[in-house]
Formats: structure tokens, C-alpha cells, sequence
């Protein structure tokens, strides 16, 4: 049984699955869609709430999201007429005028500020809303920081937690153009139920919400990644995948990959606690321990001479003490 659609995509002709959308199809045929309020990772849905991918359907009077319109047989569909691109510049500059203007170094890294730059979108011609309703940024959180005055209402982080990772503190207090993301009932994000597994970190297109060790102290994002790496979680054997942001060689954030394990998602541990690794108490040569008469367990060990208790060894000597006292336990 054949359960292929077949339509038009810029006067191509491609075949999509049924469960599949214009955008799907589109992003398979390497054709980009700007997109803010869609994500295609695991667990999240289509919402169509940001206009920001809009496409045109040939005999339909009015553009339509491409996240959440699926294709029917012999339609046309269009990514790049002038009315398309007009409607998507529009959107992103009216966006752009609802960003903070004393603050033109933050975020710069993120999903939001990316498209502008490809799509060549430097300045708004609209004036900025005054955002009295938002509440001050808050950083009771010791990982994260909530700057709201960068939100545009996009409803990712609420999706994040509610259906990624099924929290359900997120929630959307007040109406309309004045509406904002709130924690549990508008506590502080300290002060809430969030486990602290930063999804909604992740998810953020613009750094509304934003790991808080890359700010400076007026909120100003002064730390950025030279590269980024695939890893891998050390900190548990689920075996989650990680993609490791990392500066003067040292790690500077952690963000989740898709793996079959976790699928884009981390815990707090895996996404946070990553300190320890350029802490300067971290072991990075065996220590073999230099009384045979005391146990290690009977020592009280002073940090800040720890050499005094223990010797350095080579990986090869440690590995075969290790081995021969495990092969001793195991004769008795």
C-alpha cells in the first residue's frame, strides 16, 4: 500500500508520508524554513503560533505555517515568492523591535539571532513595547537566569517541560501581546518545583532563559563557545549524549544530542555539573597511598596536601596494584 503524498515544493516534485508537513519535506529537500515556535526534536509538536514559517499554497488567498500544514495530493506549495519572504521579514522584525535595545550583546548565539543573521535582518523599522508588565530578571535559580523583557511568547520552554519532560512547572500567566511564561504560580524559578533539568534552557530561541555562568553582571552574555563537541554524560551509565560547548578549553555549557538514551534530553547533572572538571582539587594522576600501616578510610586527609598521605604513580603501576589487591581479595 502506497502512503506517499506527492505535491509540488518550489516547482518540484517530492513525496511526503502522511504523517509528515510541508516543513518536514522541505528541510529533507535542504530547503530552510525560518522557524522560532517549532522545534523538530523528540517530544515536541507543532504549534504554528509563530508565522514566522509561513509558505504560500498556490489558489489560497492567505499564508499558511508550514509546521502544522500537511500536504494533500498535486498541491503547490511555495518557500520563496516575495509575498513569502516579506511576511517572514515582517514577523522577525517585529520580534527583533520587541527585544531589549540596551542589551545588543546578549544572546547572540541563540536559534532567534541566528535567523536574523541569515536572513540579513540587522534593524526594525517598529518602535519597542513597553514591557512594564514583565517582571524583573530573575536569577533565584543558581544555574539559570529568566529574562523575560527577551521573550517573544513562542511557548517553547512550556512545551519543554510539560511535554519533553513532563514537569508541568512552566505555565503562561496573562493575555495576549502582555502574556509570559510563569513558574508554578509566578514563584520565583529558585523558589519552584523545577527540578533544574534545563530544558526550557535549551528549547529558549532568544535567551530569555539562559544558563546564568554565561552572563556577566549586568546580564550581558560575554562568554561564547570557540567550538562545540560531541560527548558523551560521565556522570551515570545511561549513556546520554551531550554536545559540549567549550572555550580556552574549558567547558562552558552543556546542551543535550539525540541519542537513544536520553533524545536531546539531560538532567540537571548533566546539563549543570560540570564544574568539577576544571576544579583545581580534581585527581588527574593515580595516587598510590604511602602508609601501608593505616587505611584510607582510617586517614584524615588534608586537602591542600594531599601528598603528604599519597604518592604520584603512572597509569601502569596503579592499574597493576589495583589488579594484584583484587586478585588477593579474591583468593580469600
Amino acid at each position: 500500500m502506497n502512503n506517499k503524498i506527492s505535491f509540488f515544493l518550489n516547482t518540484k516534485k517530492v513525496k511526503a508520508h502522511n504523517n509528515e508537513t510541508i516543513w518536514d519535506v522541505s528541510k529533507r529537500e535542504g530547503i530552510e524554513i525560518p522557524h522560532l515556535c517549532h522545534s523538530n526534536k523528540n517530544g515536541y509538536k507543532p504549534d504554528g503560533n509563530c508565522r514566522a514559517c509561513v509558505i504560500e499554497v498556490q489558489g489560497e488567498k492567505t499564508l499558511t505555517a508550514s509546521c502544522i500544514r500537511k500536504p494533500t495530493h498535486g498541491m503547490k506549495v511555495f518557500t520563496n515568492t516575495p509575498k513569502v519572504e516579506n511576511s517572514q521579514n515582517l514577523i522577525l522584525e517585529l520580534l527583533l523591535s520587541d527585544q531589549p535595545k540596551n542589551k545588543h550583546k546578549i544572546f547572540q548565539g541563540k536559534h532567534f539571532w541566528n535567523i536574523l543573521k541569515k536572513k540579513k535582518i540587522n534593524k526594525s523599522r517598529f518602535l519597542q513595547k513597553n514591557k512594564n508588565h514583565v517582571p524583573n530578571i530573575d536569577q533565584s535559580h543558581p544555574a539559570m537566569t529568566v529574562s523575560l523583557d527577551a521573550c517573544i511568547q513562542c511557548g517553547l520552554c512550556i512545551r519543554a517541560c510539560r511535554d519533553v519532560q513532563v514537569n508541568d512547572v512552566l505555565g503562561m500567566s496573562g493575555r495576549g501581546s502582555d502574556s509570559y511564561p510563569v513558574f508554578d504560580m509566578n514563584n520565583p524559578m529558585g523558589d519552584s518545583s523545577c527540578v533544574g533539568c534545563g530544558e526550557c534552557v535549551q528549547a529558549c530561541p532568544t535567551g530569555a532563559l539562559i544558563e546564568t555562568s554565561l552572563l556577566d553582571k549586568n546580564n550581558d552574555q560575554t562568554i561564547f563557545p570557540e567550538k562545540q563537541i560531541k560527548s558523551l554524560c560521565p556522570f551515570c551509565g545511561v549513556g546520554c549524549q551531550t554536545l559540549v560547548s567549550v572555550k580556552d578549553n574549558k567547558i562552558i555549557a552543556v546542551d543535550g544530542q539525540n541519542g537513544p538514551a536520553n533524545e536531546n534530553r539531560l538532567c540537571v547533572k548533566g546539563r549543570f555539573g560540570f564544574d568539577y572538571v576544571n576544579n583545581p582539587l580534581r585527581l588527574t594522576t593515580p595516587l598510590i597511598r604511602i602508609s601501608k600501616k593505616s587505611k584510607s578510610w582510617d586517614i584524615s586527609i588534608d586537602d591542600k596536601d594531599i601528598y603528604k598521605y599519597f604518592r604520584k604513580a603512572s597509569w601502569e603501576e596503579a592499574l597493576d596494584l589495583a589488579s594484584k589487591k583484587f586478585t588477593e581479595i579474591l583468593k580469600k
